[in-house]
């Protein structure tokens, strides 16, 4: 069994999903399918069949996600220190050839989100940076071409 890096905040986070859909999810479907019967042949109900459907969704998801949970070796952050990248850095970038400053965490596939600065460390920015120091430079490969970016900084928090 494949373990997986997760931050302590992404646990929670898949913690509470699991919460959601257990406690709140399933019992408006559970409810949703008992009204459903009500009404009779089952065979031509859209209600029962769409209900018995979003059922099957919810219990893989909680599948899924309780398997990523078993999966899951919490890393503290607040543990690390260093100058290096890790999993679970803060790193500050500058593009070289713009001028332009990025701050981005590498956190695990399961807590990435862009718009939070929150990257995957499979993503190929976070796989150029993993393993560089505090004011080296670095080529990512992106969809617009080839950018440089010199690392500012790199901070554990």
């Amino acid at each position: 069994m494949e373990k997986i890096k997760i931050t302590q905040e992404g646990y929670k986070k898949l913690r509470a999903e699991i919460e959601d859909l257990k406690n709140i999810q399933r019992p408006k479907i559970i409810e949703q399918i008992a009204e459903a019967r009500d009404h009779g042949d089952l065979k031509e109900n859209a209600e029962y069949h769409s209900a018995r459907e979003k059922q099957g969704m919810v219990e893989a998801q909680i599948a899924d996600l309780e398997d990523k949970l078993l999966r899951a070796d919490v890393v503290d952050i607040s543990k690390l220190s260093g100058d290096t990248v890790i999993f679970g850095a803060t790193v500050t970038l500058e593009d070289i050839d713009e001028a332009k400053r990025v701050t981005y965490k590498i956190v695990s596939e399961y807590e990435a989100d862009i718009d939070l600065g929150l990257i995957s460390a499979s993503s190929p920015v976070a796989r150029s940076l993993i393993g560089k120091k505090s004011g080296q430079e670095v080529e990512v490969r992106t969809p617009r071409g080839v950018v440089t970016y010199d690392i500012i900084s790199v901070i554990f928090k």
